[in-house]
């Protein structure tokens, strides 16, 4: 298993500004693995509880006796079982001697981990786990991680039939079991058809009316369905970047599957052949590059946007920190060209330059403030916010 240097160092700078870090991620990403290559290298006494074990949920029947006494590093794993913890957290975080750190891990964002952001405000800092990335597994890796995915047990697994059968076993299990215990009372049918047409989708502006008729439910259902997606991290929501030029801008989010590996499955596509014959494989690059992009920057979700004209001029990702915008073009080819959209772009969104992210070996200048990166580059060439 990769050691995941880079996340394990960001949790310790977190700490040294806050007595509590939630670790939260997609299941079966990898976070308590992390958590414990983390307790490994914490000098001090460690103590796990993990909330799917009956054990552990007995031991914090009384959760404030069960925790005040502790001292050094409190890993609570799947914290979203117990949201009645995050009032106990907040009064032991605030004690003045501060003799524990509190790692917690979800699997749900903070914004269905709401009780945790009212609870803990000011005293908890969140830190994304995403599958593995380009700058893990290194570069000569990287078609592999685009049909497997980033799941650590997918991308690791000895064949790419495994690999596959995993990915089944995950997708139903997320259905059959995860849903469930976050308190989704919806039918395991209904989600598995709308999580198969978003595959469909991906990539592409949001159409709620379209694929409601589709489902024959209320576009507020297939809105709070994309919620849930997004919530659990199987999916990603690019929101609209406004300029305010009186332009017709697209108003809609872009919408991907977070999980190249998880959108081959929906799909059915098992090989490599399949997925190059397949009438979505630029839509897939399209997210995977975006994905990896945002992965190097360390870009946070409310940084990250497209931009689209009714007229046809767009830009795949804009990333915003401060007075900072990068703009970020995918092209599932060898030879990029630029094009009026990127001018387009470029003068309208006040860009420091635009990098086409493409699918040949060789980074290279295409105009002044357009380049062209190669993905598998996208570590030497593309630097962190």
């Amino acid at each position: 298993m990769l050691l995941r240097q880079r996340h394990l160092s960001t949790i310790e700078e977190l700490f040294e500004t806050f007595p509590v870090v939630g670790l939260l991620g997609a299941r079966q990403v990898g976070k308590t693995t992390l958590a414990r290559h983390y307790a490994e290298q914490f000098d001090g006494p460690i103590t796990h509880f993990d909330l799917e074990d009956p054990t552990a949920v007995a031991r914090l029947e009384a959760p404030k006796l069960a925790l005040a006494d502790l001292r050094g590093l409190v890993i609570l794993d799947e914290v979203q079982h117990r949201p009645d913890l995050f009032p106990v957290l907040r009064v032991l975080a605030d004690r003045p001697d501060g003799p524990a750190r509190f790692l917690v891990l979800g699997s749900a964002s903070p914004e269905l981990l709401r009780q945790s952001s009212e609870s803990l405000a000011g005293r908890i800092a969140y830190h994304e786990l995403s599958g593995f990335d380009l700058d893990e597994v290194g570069a000569e890796e990287i078609d592999r991680l685009w049909m497997r995915g980033g799941f650590p047990r997918s991308f690791t697994a000895a064949t790419d039939a495994q690999s596959f059968r995993w990915r089944r076993e995950l997708v139903r299990t997320y259905l059959e079991r995860d849903l469930p215990m976050l308190g989704f009372r919806i039918g395991p049918e209904t989600i598995r058809r709308f999580w198969t047409m978003v595959a469909h989708y991906h990539g592409q502006t949001w159409n709620g009316a379209e694929l409601s008729r589709s489902l024959g439910v209320s576009e507020s259902s297939v809105r709070h369905y994309l919620d849930i997606l997004c919530d659990t991290f199987m999916a990603r929501r690019l929101r609209p970047w406004h300029t305010n030029l009186g332009k017709r801008e697209v108003k809609a989010p872009k919408v991907y599957l977070a999980d190249s590996g998880i959108l081959h499955r929906l799909l059915g596509l098992d090989t490599r052949e399949a997925l190059m014959s397949h009438p979505k494989v630029g839509g897939s690059f399209e997210g995977f590059a975006i994905e990896q992009v945002i992965s190097r920057l360390g870009a946070e979700r409310d940084e990250c946007f497209f931009w689209g004209l009714h007229s046809g001029a767009e830009l795949d990702l804009l990333v915003v920190r401060g007075q900072r915008r990068l703009g970020f073009e995918v092209k599932l080819t060898d030879s990029p060209r630029t094009t009026r959209s990127m001018h387009s772009a470029l003068d309208s969104l006040g860009l420091e330059r635009i990098d086409v992210l493409h699918a040949g070996s060789d980074t290279f200048q295409l105009s002044e403030h357009v380049r062209a990166v190669a993905l598998s580059r996208v570590v030497q060439d593309v630097d962190r916010l």
